[in-house]
């Protein structure tokens, strides 16, 4: 009896300690966590029976703010002056739905809360207000993005290379957040339900294409396959390989043709202005599977880049081993197709790392956050996420992407005068209508590059290319970047962007 109650005793102890434990690391560990969770009744409460904060465009611009409610239990209503042309970035905060996009990830910031304590008054009594989020996104360049697209499915992305300032994220389709704020909750219930239905593409307007949908790259993969080349096997970036119109396949009966069944060869800096299908296939079975895998990584492939929104997801390059009895399909994946995958920011990461000495800087949405007296709560500092080349690496890739527009497949879209490096992409889908994924990455200008841009346009027509689809829509971006780091308004650029 003595040992039962001693074993007993034991396990209360145990029991206790646990308890004790698990006490502390939600008091002193987990407690903010816990504090600032959207599924904390009191925070939820708080956001609806106080206003939230506004969020507003590097211009100035109101993107949301709270306002009066004219009718329902709740004294305060979420209201978005640009509607759908910035949703898929701003999000929503509704009464039923809880909050999404930045509305989500910055909660807390938005939501009332106590702030600094300037007096022995506001210490004893504090004083609580929200907070104001200042984005870096330009509202001129999200119409631009929205009218270039003209209502087809698709994203752009626009970056600053060298501070990784997001000024653009539009994705089509999209959605008027207006509804999910309605205190009638048909109202609100039945956009809801149109919201996260899927078109016949499959894309539902509830979400953001540019983060989180995944496209085969095509040939925009092939500046990555350059940069493996350059940083791993210099001998095989210079390596002449001839001028064919198909490559065979190791292992295989299969021949990989070139677009159009057009003779194609030379080192990388020939074969990329006119995308060289056989060319860039062999310099990837040549590098291998371990230094093309090492390489998508450490241009963020296979990894979620850290930007602040809620919801990413992440590129895919296939794990080196899963070529050891698939040559053909690293051939494949080296010009962008097979199981390669990348969203529209991934694809603006790349073209940021090239335009930015091999840099890539962690991409990010707010600028800063201001408390409600106008003092400085935070202030988003730039800092570094990867580097997958030298500055010397990188300074022979920038003339390869500068040619593409001189005299490759982009020759033609944009003006001189812009000095733009660029990579069309088309890859196939493989489905039964033979449908298109078509692609662009663009930096301007090449000697000093203040923004990057990729646009996707999914599921096009088989006759379809990155060039005839993306390349209207990147010039568009491109030429109102310009415009607005000069000081100029996006009305200056050239039809048929405006």
């Amino acid at each position: 009896m003595t040992r039962r109650l001693g074993i007993l005793g034991t396990v209360i102890a145990l029991l206790f300690a646990v308890l004790v434990g698990q006490s502390a690391y939600i008091q002193f560990f987990h407690a903010d966590a816990l504090n600032n969770s959207s599924l904390n009744p009191r925070v939820s409460f708080a956001g609806l029976m106080q206003p939230r904060g506004d969020i507003v465009a590097a211009d100035g611009t109101v993107l949301a703010t709270s306002e009066a409610a004219t009718s329902g239990v709740y004294p305060w209503r979420r209201s978005y002056p640009l509607g759908s042309l910035t949703s898929g970035v701003i999000g929503f905060s509704s009464a039923i739905y809880g909050t999404w996009a930045l509305e989500s990830y910055y909660n807390s910031d938005l939501t009332s809360h106590p702030q600094p304590a300037k007096s022995l008054s506001q210490v004893i009594a504090p004083i609580n207000s929200p907070n104001t989020l200042t984005l870096t996104l330009q509202p001129e360049l999200q119409r631009v993005a929205q009218v270039a697209l003209n209502g087809r499915d698709g994203a752009v992305v626009a970056i600053n290379p060298k501070t990784g300032a997001i000024v653009a994220m539009y994705s089509n389709p999209t959605y008027d957040p207006e509804p999910l704020t309605s205190p009638d909750s048909t109202v609100a219930t039945a956009a809801w339900k149109k919201y996260v239905t899927k078109n016949e593409r499959g894309f539902p307007p509830l979400g953001l294409m540019a983060t989180q949908q995944t496209f085969a790259p095509g040939s925009t993969f092939k500046v990555i396959t350059a940069a493996a080349a350059v940083s791993a096997r210099p001998d095989i970036f210079v390596k002449k390989y001839p001028s064919k119109a198909f490559t065979t396949l190791p292992t295989s009966n299969k021949l990989l043709w070139n677009s159009g069944h057009t003779a194609c060869g030379g080192n990388a800096a020939d074969m990329l202005p006119g995308s060289c299908d056989p060319g860039f296939a062999l310099i990837g079975l040549d590098l291998g599977a371990d230094v093309m895998s090492a390489t998508a990584t450490a241009f963020g492939f296979n990894q979620v880049p850290p930007i602040d929104l809620p919801g990413v997801v992440s590129s895919y390059f296939p794990d080196p081993a899963s070529f050891s009895q698939d040559l053909p399909g690293l051939a494949y994946s080296s010009i962008g197709q097979k199981d390669v995958r990348a969203t529209a920011l991934e694809n603006a990461l790349l073209a940021a790392a090239i335009a930015n000495n091999g840099v890539i800087m962690k991409p990010h949405l707010m600028a800063e956050i201001s408390r409600a007296d106008g003092s400085i709560a935070r202030r988003y500092k730039p800092s570094q996420w990867l580097r997958p080349l030298s500055a010397l690496q990188t300074q022979q890739i920038v003339p390869m992407m500068q040619n593409v527009v001189r005299f490759g497949t982009a020759s033609g879209l944009f003006r001189a005068s812009d000095d733009v490096g660029a990579k069309t992409g088309t890859a196939q889908t493989g489905n039964a209508a033979e449908n298109t994924h078509n692609w662009m990455i663009a930096f301007a200008p090449a000697n000093n590059p203040v923004i990057a841009v990729a646009v996707v346009v999914p599921f096009q027509a088989k006759s379809d290319s990155g060039a005839a689809v993306a390349g209207p829509i990147t010039r568009c971006v491109i030429q109102a970047g310009l415009a607005l780091a000069q000081g100029r308004h996006t009305s200056g650029t050239t039809s048929p962007c405006r």
